[in-house]
């Protein structure tokens, strides 16, 4: 990975070939903490979502990409939930370890918000995000998803509950700038001194 940018990264369809690098994900405890992955991983796990992925790209209400950059699989790229009807789709990220701190997870979400406007016909995309997962937040609003509060409660897992906060990004919303800081509405001007 030395030496990769950000431009190098694609999403390819999530096929079966590329399971035993998503496999690998599920022993790092960052993914673990901040996925819906069961804890511990059931026997089979990977197989069943890999088949629950398929039948969801078959009747459009989900989907899956491998993050890839040359032959190297980074991480899963997907959309967990696309709702025809109202324009709205749920979108997610996870790369590896090894991957994270190079901007392939902000290249991969860049690629998946645009697929998701294009593909789907969606108006709103939605990420679901851990308080407690600051990078997955930067990454966020580095690709123009504004915070739009804490769902208190939301998240249960292992007998734990947990706040989740929703990130949006509008299809009429302008496109992030490279290098800008919080996304949303500019900050409101303030009085010269005289």
């Amino acid at each position: 990975m030395a030496g990769m940018t950000a431009s190098d990264i694609r999403i390819d369809p999530l096929e079966r070939r590329h399971l035993p690098a998503l496999a690998a994900l599920l022993e790092d405890p960052a993914v673990l903490r901040f996925t819906r992955v069961p804890v511990p991983v059931p026997e089979g796990f990977i197989d069943s979502w890999f088949d629950l992925y398929q039948r969801g790209r078959q009747d459009g209400t989900m989907e899956a990409f491998a993050i890839c950059s040359a032959d190297e699989v980074l991480g899963i790229a997907v959309a967990p939930r696309i709702d025809r009807e109202t324009r709205t789709a749920e979108l997610g990220y996870v790369t590896s370890p090894a991957a994270r701190g190079r901007g392939v997870a902000r290249a991969a979400l860049a690629l998946l918000t645009e697929w998701a406007f294009r593909e789907t016909g969606a108006v709103r995309l939605e990420l679901m995000i851990s308080p407690e997962n600051p990078a997955s937040q930067r990454v966020a609003e580095r690709c123009g998803y504004v915070l739009e509060g804490t769902l208190r409660s939301l998240h249960f897992k292992q007998g734990l509950r947990e706040d989740t906060q929703i990130w949006s990004r509008l299809a009429g919303d302008p496109a992030p700038v490279e290098g800008a800081g919080r996304a949303g509405p500019p900050p409101i001007p303030q009085p010269t001194p005289e």
